[in-house]
């Protein structure tokens, strides 16, 4: 794409495709399309503090509940036309070998799904990011963020030229620093477009996103301020739907469903007319 590239690898992906949910693809009509973030926390569902401790065994050994946990998920998902799934197992010995963000691309009848490997423990843990779309990538890009191994973006983009919508999926660091040095990788990826969304786990608050860090210029705005974590008692705004100004809210909502430690967040917008349902992509 021309742009800034550091030194870590960037890998040049096509989505995997769920055929018999092809008939799925496609903007709705109106020219709506409709987000969601969600951290699942690998299917765990935590309702306080000591469950950390309690069901810790969960990050490592399977469990029953995990099954119906990610049916609850899945049905959820079927409202939406693009998904960011942080804190996915891409399958291990903890999700009994079920590669997550496939089966929720099954269960919410997603054509298009990418899953994103950022910590790899074998057969023990498939740390991982997730991309679920009823509109066909034009470009979908896998980026291992700055800082200690196992943060990473996704970068999906619909549409040609400036005009194009560029779409970055992630999970940010807990630490600022660390977080800052990802944010300017972000930054240089998606400043040559007009029409930017950014969405995920960010471990920070919006203020922070827009007037502190190196997103500060790009005049985002972050429509949703309620708070996502912990779900049971939400107290931090942690998970963000970052828009372009070029972009027109209609709806935002933290979505009172407490399966994960995290709320999801959804947002629905109305796309420009360089975006319509004639210039996106479907399979054809």
């Amino acid at each position: 794409m021309g742009r800034f590239r550091t030194s870590r690898l960037v890998g040049l992906h096509q989505p995997q495709v769920n055929e018999h949910h092809l008939q799925a693809t496609g903007l709705p009509e109106d020219g709506r399309l409709r987000l969601l973030s969600f951290n699942i926390q690998v299917g765990i569902s935590t309702e306080r503090y000591h469950h950390y401790l309690t069901r810790s065994w969960q990050h490592l050994l399977p469990h029953t509940g995990r099954a119906s946990n990610l049916q609850k998920i899945g049905d959820l998902l079927g409202d939406f036309d693009l998904v960011a799934l942080q804190e996915a197992d891409g399958g291990s010995l903890r999700s009994g070998f079920v590669n997550q963000v496939q089966h929720l691309a099954q269960l919410g009848g997603f054509p298009y799904w990418y899953q994103q490997l950022n910590r790899n423990l074998g057969r023990f843990a498939q740390h991982s990011n997730g991309v679920l779309s009823r509109l066909r990538p034009q470009q979908l890009e896998d980026h291992p963020l700055p800082g200690p191994a196992g943060r990473g973006a996704i970068l999906v983009r619909f549409g040609e030229g400036e005009d194009a919508l560029i779409v970055v999926m992630m999970h940010l660091a807990l630490g600022a620093k660390t977080r800052a040095r990802q944010l300017a990788y972000i930054r240089e990826l998606i400043g040559g477009y007009r029409h930017q969304i950014l969405m995920g786990d960010m471990n920070t608050h919006a203020n922070d996103l827009l007037d502190h860090s190196p997103l500060r210029d790009l005049g985002l705005v972050a429509p949703q301020v309620e708070a996502t974590f912990p779900s049971w008692r939400p107290q931090r705004c942690l998970d963000h739907i970052l828009l372009s100004p070029t972009l027109t809210l209609e709806r935002v909502q933290v979505l009172a469903q407490p399966i994960s430690d995290h709320l999801p967040v959804a947002v629905e917008i109305r796309l420009p007319d360089a975006l319509t349902v004639d210039t996106l992509p479907v399979l054809t």
